[in-house]
C-alpha cells in the first residue's frame, strides 16, 4: 500500500503538469524570460546555499529524489519512482532509466549514492550534508538504478529532505582531481533539471536555456519558456525601472504599497500570494544570555505577547494573504491544528501583567532584528507602549548568527520559510544555539516527534510542542507572509499555495 500510495499520487499530479505546459506556447519575439533578483548570485551550488534566490534557481537547473506537492505537501516521484521501506533504518529506491545530465551523461545509482554519501562526509563541510546528517548513514548501490539508504535512526522525514534538499550530481564532481573541492560546482552543476547553464558572470548575469532531453513525466512538467536570463540587480528602483521599460519581465518580493502603485499601470502586472514564511519573536526565557532577566519571568513574556498588534502589523505592513498566526509555526504545517494558548493584542493586560511580576515601571532590553525593518519598528514600539524600554538593533543576518551563538542576544525577531513540518528541530533541538528556551524536557519532545514513525501519534506530539512552546512563550508568534510579484502583462505565472515561485511554470500568454 506505501508503495502504490505514491504511485498514485504521482499519476494526476504529473499528467496536470504535463497538460498545462504543453497548452502553453510562447509569442514573445525572442522567448526568454528576463528576471530580477536583489541578492547577487555568487554561487550555484545549491548543497553549499540556503537563501531562497538560490533555491528558485537550483529548482530550474537541479533534480532531488523527490519532490512535494505544494497543494498538500505530499510526497512525489522525482528521480525516484518509488520508495519502500525495508525496517526502519534501511530504505530502498527504484530511480528512473530515462534521465540523462544536461552533458549527456545518463544518471544511475552510482551518482545518487555518491551525492549522498560525499555530502556527508567529513571533507564535505556542506549545508545539504549537514540537514541530513540527523539520519543518513550511507547510501549503497543495489542495481543499476536502485539505491539503498541506511539510517542513523529512524526518521519518517528524511522523505521531506530527500525532497528539498540535495541535488544528484555527477559521480566524481567533488573529487576529481583526488581531493575535494567544494568549489567544483559553484560556476554552475551539470544538473539534472528542466533548464541548463549557458553562461554565468557571477554577482551579474546568469542565463538558462530549457533542456530538451529533460526527462518528460516528471513533477515539474514540459517548461513552455526557452530561456530564462537572471540579472543580479541590489537596487529596487533599478528593478522597478526595468521592469516598467520592458528590460525585466518578472521581480518578486516587492513592497506592498510599491506593487499595488505600480501594478496600475498598463504595461505592468501585480501579484500577490500566500507564503508559508513565518514571524516570530525568540526570548532569552531560559536565561542563557541573562540568568536573573526579565525575560526568565513567565508573566513578562505572556505581557510581550499581548502588547504586539500583529493582525494590525501583518495587515498594514504586509498586506495581501498575511496574516496574525497563534504558534511557532505556519497554519498549513503538521500539527499546527491542535489548540494552544492564544494572546489576543491587549496592552492593558499586558500592563497588569507587568506589574505583577514586578515591572510595573517597565524595564530596558534589546530586540535584534536582519530583515524588515519597518516590522522591526512595530514591534518596538508596541512595547514601548506597555512600559517596555527596547532598543531595535538592526544588523545583517552574519552579525546576529555570530552574536547568537556566542550567547549575546536577549531576543530577535526572526522569520522561517517552511517545509512541510514546522521549524521546532531548527529552533528547540538540545545543541541549537537558536534555542533560548533552556527547556530540556521539550528537546526530548522534538527529538521524540522526528523519530516516530506513526504519523498519527507524531501529529499528536508536534501539536503538545506547540502547546508547550506557546504557553510558556518561549516564542511570540507573529504572523505568516504574503509575497508580492510584479510582472509584465503578458507572463502567466502561476501562484502555489506554499508561496514559493517556480519560474518553470511560467509561459507566455497566447
Amino acid at each position: 500500500m506505501f508503495i502504490q500510495a505514491a504511485r498514485l499520487v504521482a499519476v494526476g499530479a504529473f499528467a496536470a503538469a504535463h497538460f498545462c505546459a504543453s497548452a502553453a506556447y510562447a509569442d514573445k519575439a525572442d522567448d526568454t524570460l528576463r528576471v530580477a533578483f536583489t541578492e547577487d548570485i555568487i554561487n550555484l551550488d545549491y548543497n553549499y546555499t540556503t537563501k531562497r534566490e538560490y533555491i528558485i534557481i537550483s529548482e530550474l537547473v537541479d533534480e532531488t529524489l523527490l519532490a512535494i506537492n505544494p497543494a498538500d505537501g505530499s510526497y512525489l516521484p522525482a528521480l525516484a519512482t518509488r520508495y519502500e521501506q525495508i525496517d526502519p533504518v534501511t530504505m530502498d529506491l527504484t530511480l528512473r532509466d530515462d534521465v540523462s545530465f544536461h552533458d549527456g551523461t545518463a544518471m544511475t545509482a552510482e551518482d545518487v549514492a555518491y551525492s549522498y554519501n560525499i555530502m556527508t562526509s567529513e571533507d564535505a563541510q556542506s549545508l545539504s550534508g549537514g540537514r541530513i546528517a540527523v539520519w543518513f548513514d550511507s547510501a549503497e548501490v543495489l542495481e543499476p538504478h536502485k539505491v539503498r539508504f541506511h539510517f542513523k535512526t529512524q526518521y519518517p522525514l528524511a522523505l521531506q529532505d530527500m525532497a528539498i534538499r540535495v541535488p544528484i550530481r555527477k559521480s566524481g564532481t567533488y573529487d576529481a582531481n583526488g581531493t575535494f573541492d567544494p568549489n567544483a560546482v559553484s560556476g554552475g552543476p551539470v544538473g539534472l533539471g528542466p533548464y541548463k547553464i549557458a553562461s554565468f558572470e557571477p554577482g551579474s548575469d546568469l542565463v538558462l536555456e530549457r533542456f530538451d532531453d529533460y526527462y518528460s513525466g516528471g513533477p515539474k512538467g514540459d517548461p513552455a519558456i526557452s530561456k530564462i536570463v537572471i540579472r543580479s540587480l541590489p537596487d529596487e528602483g533599478t528593478q522597478q525601472a526595468e521592469l516598467i521599460s520592458g528590460g525585466i519581465d518578472w521581480i518578486y518580493g516587492v513592497q506592498r504599497d510599491i506593487a499595488e502603485s505600480l501594478g496600475q499601470m498598463p504595461n505592468v502586472a501585480h501579484l500577490s500570494g500566500p507564503d508559508r514564511r513565518i514571524g516570530f519573536l525568540i526570548l532569552d526565557a531560559g536565561g542563557l544570555v541573562s540568568p536573573d532577566g526579565p525575560l526568565t519571568d513567565l508573566k513578562v513574556r505572556r505581557a510581550m505577547a499581548h502588547a504586539i498588534d500583529r493582525a494590525s502589523i501583518a495587515e498594514a505592513l504586509i498586506g495581501g494573504a498575511a496574516a496574525r498566526i497563534e504558534g511557532a509555526c505556519h497554519p498549513s504545517e503538521l500539527g499546527c491544528n491542535y489548540p494552544v494558548t492564544v494572546y489576543d493584542y491587549d496592552p492593558e493586560k499586558a500592563r497588569a501583567l507587568l506589574a505583577e511580576a514586578g515591572y510595573g515601571d517597565g524595564f530596558e532590553t534589546e530586540i535584534w532584528a536582519y530583515r524588515d525593518k519597518p516590522m522591526s519598528e512595530a514591534i518596538v514600539s508596541d512595547l514601548q507602549a506597555v512600559g517596555i524600554n527596547a532598543k531595535l538593533r538592526q544588523v545583517k543576518l552574519d552579525s546576529l548568527n555570530v552574536a547568537r551563538a556566542n550567547r549575546q542576544i536577549l531576543s530577535y525577531f526572526g522569520t522561517w520559510g517552511g517545509d512541510t513540518a514546522p521549524p521546532i528541530r531548527q529552533h528547540f533541538d538540545a545543541d541549537s544555539d537558536r534555542n533560548l528556551s533552556g527547556d530540556a524536557e521539550l528537546a526530548q519532545m522534538v527529538t521524540d516527534a522526528y523519530t516516530e514513525l506513526d504519523s498519527e501519534r507524531q501529529a499528536e506530539l508536534f501539536a503538545a510542542i506547540h502547546a508547550r512552546i506557546t504557553d510558556q512563550v518561549y516564542w511570540v508568534p507573529l504572523w505568516s507572509y504574503s509575497v508580492n510579484y510584479l510582472t509584465d502583462p503578458d507572463l502567466v505565472f502561476p501562484l502555489d499555495d506554499d508561496g514559493f515561485p517556480r519560474l518553470y511554470k511560467a509561459s507566455w500568454k497566447q
